[in-house]
């Protein structure tokens, strides 16, 4: 069996910026387990596989260690591959997941997720969480993330976790934020208990990154950084109980995966 892949470069316009996701358009499903070997196998943060349901195509992501529920930059890479790879004739393309309905809408160069708010709860200040992030914190939250707001964009940047001692917290991973210099917010995402220590850019973030600030900063439209080491940009809106993240995206590669005896995987780029 052959398998076409297709690495894209997510809230990026050029190659070698923003977030890598590989994406693969299936007739059919495959195995869990083989999903998830060939997610390890590319070892980016995300490897994404689509198969058409109808009208809509259902979407699953996989770390190198485990599926996520959401994921807004592989979202963002499938879009772009079925548009500008496959050329489905459409100007939305509407996907269904563990976590609901989710839409992708071109405009232009852009592309815009469109995904669930999540405002995130008071959760205090820990002692725990701080040592953890090596950070003194301005404000703790939770959503389906820890959300640890810091004073300003270089304590963002200067942010430098203990990996093993945030992999034993109770959450998936840990966003940390500020005002920006540039930006209405820039951002970091660690997550080293699913096999990410620091994500390049993160889409699902920023449901409850966006409400956050849109509160705190009165507007309803936000521009926001992840300044990781690779870093990207994204636009971003509140729409009632959604939230609308806009970004750019690179096609860097295509290439074969071929699968051999005895599940044997075999790249060809």
């Amino acid at each position: 069996m052959q398998l076409a892949f297709h690495q894209v470069d997510a809230f990026s316009d050029r190659p070698f910026g923003g977030n890598p996701a590989m994406v693969y358009r299936l007739d059919a499903w495959l195995a869990d387990d083989l999903m998830q070997r060939i997610a390890a196998e590319h070892n980016l943060a995300e490897t994404a596989f689509l198969v058409r349901e109808g009208q809509h195509w259902h979407i699953r992501w996989f770390t190198p260690t485990t599926e996520v529920p959401l994921c807004g930059h592989a979202t963002l890479a499938s879009a772009h591959v079925l548009f500008e790879v496959y050329h489905e004739a459409v100007e939305r393309l509407d996907f269904i997941c563990r976590s609901g309905a989710l839409s992708v809408t071109r405009e232009g160069d852009r592309l815009w997720l469109d995904f669930p708010a999540i405002l995130p709860s008071e959760l205090g200040a820990s002692l725990v969480v701080q040592a953890a992030l090596g950070v003194e914190a301005v404000d703790v939250l939770s959503s389906n993330e820890l959300f640890v707001v810091l004073e300003s964009e270089q304590a963002v940047l200067d942010c430098k976790p203990d990996m093993a001692a945030l992999a034993k917290l109770p959450w998936p991973g840990a966003i940390v934020t500020a005002p920006g210099s540039r930006h209405d917010f820039v951002s970091r995402y660690f997550a080293p208990a699913i096999g990410i220590n620091e994500d390049p850019v993160t889409g699902s973030t920023h449901c409850s990154l966006i409400p956050y600030w849109s509160r705190r900063l009165g507007k309803l439209g936000l521009t926001a950084f992840q300044c990781s080491a690779r870093g990207g940009e994204l636009f971003c809106r509140l729409e009632g109980e959604r939230v609308k993240i806009g970004g750019n995206a690179t096609l860097v590669a295509s290439g074969t995966l071929m699968l051999g005896g005895a599940g044997n995987l075999i790249s060809n780029l």
